[in-house]
C-alpha cells in the first residue's frame, strides 16, 4: 500500500516543480511577513498561472513545510528574522546553511521550517528539494498586531517584486 501511495504521490507532482512557502504568525506584526508575501504571490498567480509553481502559506507549521516541499525541485521559504540586524534588512540565504535537526520533543510546535529542511532531506531523500533559498526579513516589531511596520512592509514589497520577476523570467533562485 505504501508503494502505491508513493507512486500516486510522485505521479501527481510535476517535473521541475517549484514550491514557495511563506511562514509566520499573522497575529504578531512583522512575524507575518512571510505569510503576507505568500498570500500576495497566490493572488498574483491566480491572475497569471504558472504550471510548475505552487505557493503555500504554512504559518508556523514546520511539518506542513516539510510535506508541501516534498517532490519539488526547488524550494523558496520566506520568513521574518530577529537577529538584531537593522529592521527591514533582507537576507537571501542558501537553505543548507540554516537547516537544523530538531531537538527531541513531544511538541510539534517546536518543529520549525529549519527543522523541516533537515528532516525532510533525511526522510524523503531524493524526493526533497536540493535547491533551497530562504528569504529572511529582519523584524522591527514582533508584538501582537495585524500590521507590518513600515520598514518591513517596504522590504516585503522588494522581496515580492524579486520573486515575481523570477516567476516572469521562468523561476530560478
Amino acid at each position: 500500500m505504501t508503494n502505491e501511495i508513493d507512486a500516486l504521490y510522485s505521479a501527481s507532482r510535476r517535473v521541475g516543480q517549484i514550491t514557495i512557502i511563506g511562514c509566520g504568525n499573522l497575529n504578531r506584526s512583522d512575524d507575518a511577513v512571510g505569510v503576507i508575501i505568500a498570500q500576495r504571490l497566490q493572488q498574483y498567480l491566480a491572475k497569471h498561472p504558472h504550471p510548475h509553481l505552487q505557493v503555500y502559506d504554512c504559518g508556523t507549521a514546520g511539518m506542513e513545510v516539510m510535506f508541501q516541499a516534498r517532490g519539488s525541485k526547488q524550494l523558496i521559504i520566506i520568513d521574518a528574522s530577529a537577529t538584531g540586524s537593522e529592521p527591514g534588512a533582507v537576507f537571501k540565504v542558501p537553505g543548507k546553511e540554516l537547516e537544523a535537526l530538531p531537538e527531541p520533543t513531544y511538541n510539534l510546535h517546536d518543529f520549525r521550517w529549519d527543522n523541516a529542511l533537515a528532516a525532510g532531506r533525511k526522510i524523503f531523500e531524493n524526493d526533497f528539494p536540493q535547491e533551497v533559498i530562504v528569504y529572511l526579513i529582519e523584524a522591527a516589531n514582533l508584538g501582537f498586531g495585524w500590521e507590518l511596520s513600515p520598514v518591513v512592509k517596504n522590504s516585503a514589497d522588494l522581496v515580492f517584486a524579486e520573486i515575481k520577476a523570477m516567476i516572469e523570467q521562468g523561476v530560478s533562485g
